[in-house]
């Protein structure tokens, strides 16, 4: 979660996403780049089964508004670890970090934030809160089990479709051990006891703050992006 950022620069740049343990692997770990929820939670559930965990890949359907979207819009993590379950996700942004117990009773809370899942088969919300903010339903999931081919139909959309917000908006977001470090558009966001956020002046500066913030070095390929952004909780 320190280590892998969330970003989806290859859309930007026009090269297809296929989802392949293998290309996972070179992207991330050769390439020491991110990805989107596909590809680092793909990658994160076959790490986790070569150690040895039990592990099943899950539909979730992130909120939009006042309804959750498509079936495969997002994947998340079913793991057991000593007999009990939980969800783990390294792909939804500004999210939890540390594991969530899969109990409808335990309210976790990581950074300031408070997380529970709620509902009932066959299908629970996993929602959150800050302070004494209302609670705020982030995605629905079920515990069908899934395969990764089944989320390739939402991975050719969110790469390819005017509609998806992966296309018109380009994100590279980061956790940090003090807070989180986000390019959305052209802006550049450091999270950290407070909010500071500015315009980024430059392609130079962009690319400058990618390989300082994340590690990433992609050359001269890398467009300026336009000063739209994207939320990391998408």
């Amino acid at each position: 979660m320190l280590a892998v950022p969330f970003e989806n620069l290859d859309i930007a740049l026009g090269r297809r996403i296929v989802l392949s343990p293998d290309a996972f692997f070179d992207k991330i770990v050769r390439q020491r780049r991110g990805g989107f929820c596909y590809e680092l939670n793909g990658l994160f559930a076959w790490l986790l089964e070569e150690l040895g965990f039990a592990v099943t890949m899950l539909s979730a359907r992130v909120w939009d508004g006042e309804r959750p979207g498509p079936e495969f819009d997002h994947m998340t993590l079913r793991v057991e670890i000593e007999r009990r379950a939980f969800i783990a996700d390294v792909g939804f942004g500004d999210s939890f970090l540390e594991p969530l117990l899969l109990n409808d009773s335990e309210i976790a809370v990581q950074r300031g934030h408070a997380y529970r899942i709620t509902g009932s088969h066959p299908e629970l919300v996993l929602e959150s809160r800050g302070g004494d903010s209302a609670w705020q339903p982030q995605y629905a999931f079920s515990l069908t089990p899934r395969r990764l081919a089944e989320f390739s139909g939402m991975c050719e959309y969110h790469q390819t479709s005017p509609a998806s917000h992966f296309t018109r908006k380009t994100i590279c977001s980061l956790a940090t051990p003090a807070g989180r470090v986000t390019l959305a558009g052209r802006r550049a966001i450091v999270t950290a006891s407070g909010r500071e956020e500015r315009n980024i002046a430059d392609e130079n500066e962009y690319r400058t703050l990618l390989g300082t913030w994340f590690g990433i070095d992609l050359g001269g390929t890398m467009p300026f992006p336009d000063n739209r952004q994207l939320t990391t909780e998408d």
